[in-house]
């Protein structure tokens, strides 16, 4: 499916991405909002998700987040949650200017760092009509305390210290890698399914992405609660989209919040762990996320 390359400013930051138009139509259309998960660019499966929206009528605008892929912003390789949340909402007041896009009919859909995203979106800003949150990120605080061995935490508390103690000094941000082979080394997310699809997807589909993220991030991410807002998202129709066995997104957490989310609500158990939402489980994925977008926009 043909797209455009798209650009527009989130005060003063300039972010990039694609704008896959509606298929099957001339008049103004709905439109779905997507940006990617925790270090992750839109070449690592977006566009599969685009063009499915967009062959059913969906007009879809996808974006790198800041500091991350095209788009601009510094730190490099910084995940600011509440940035990120802040540009989702500037990306919707830039779709709404488009050609074909109904303003009206504005959908939104996250995986695991950002399906919290738009859990908070959805709680905030009207505009939203649709969110989707698929292996979703629920609680940061819960989420690090998971990933990370019991007897590892004071070391990364450490870390977090003298990197920010680093920084008053007027130092670089310190960086980690993303990702590690032997789970026991330094990293984001060590788990052996995020090696092994972050290596693969960025071998095979993208080449601009980096295995390194700020330390600074995983400090944010541990202050970044989105099961505070989920509540809050009602009368927005919310589809939430655990996977079935996730080491990665705890599904127990996601499940413990569907609870607390009030109607019009449904939950869709994916296949597999964390990321075969993007492989063997895309079609489930995918599908339960269009049937969702075509019944409420």
């Amino acid at each position: 499916m043909p797209h455009q390359d798209i650009e527009f400013d989130a005060e003063g930051t300039t972010i990039r991405g694609w704008f896959f138009p509606a298929s099957g139509t001339t008049d103004k259309a709905p439109t779905v909002v997507m940006a990617h998960g925790f270090t992750a660019v839109k070449e690592m499966e977006l566009d599969r998700y685009a063009e499915v929206f967009s062959a059913h009528g969906i007009n879809v605008l996808v974006y790198d987040n800041r500091g991350f892929g095209d788009s601009d912003g510094t730190p490099r390789q910084e995940i600011d949650p509440w940035a990120q949340i802040r540009d989702y909402r500037h990306a919707i007041t830039y779709a709404s200017t488009l050609d074909g896009v109904d303003p009206q009919r504005i959908g939104i859909w996250g995986s695991s760092y950002s399906g919290g995203h738009v859990l908070v979106v959805g709680a905030i800003d009207r505009r939203v009509k649709a969110v989707v949150s698929q292996v979703s990120l629920i609680s940061g605080y819960d989420n690090y305390r998971a990933l990370v061995r019991a007897d590892f935490i004071d070391g990364y508390q450490t870390l977090f210290d003298t990197d920010r103690a680093n920084r008053f000094e007027g130092k670089e941000p310190a960086t980690v890698p993303v990702v590690a082979a032997n789970p026991m080394d330094p990293a984001a997310l060590p788990s052996a399914d995020s090696w092994t699809w972050f290596t693969e997807t960025s071998k095979n589909r993208a080449p601009n992405w980096k295995n390194e993220v700020t330390v600074r991030s995983l400090e944010m991410m541990t202050e970044y609660n989105p099961i505070d807002y989920i509540a809050r998202i009602a009368p927005t129709p919310m589809l939430l989209m655990p996977a079935q066995n996730d080491v990665v997104a705890p599904t127990i957490f996601a499940l413990r919040a569907y609870e607390e989310a009030r109607e019009p609500k449904k939950i869709t158990i994916l296949p597999g762990g964390h990321y075969d939402a993007y492989g063997p489980g895309f079609e489930a994925s995918s599908s339960a996320a269009l049937d969702w977008y075509l019944t409420h926009l």
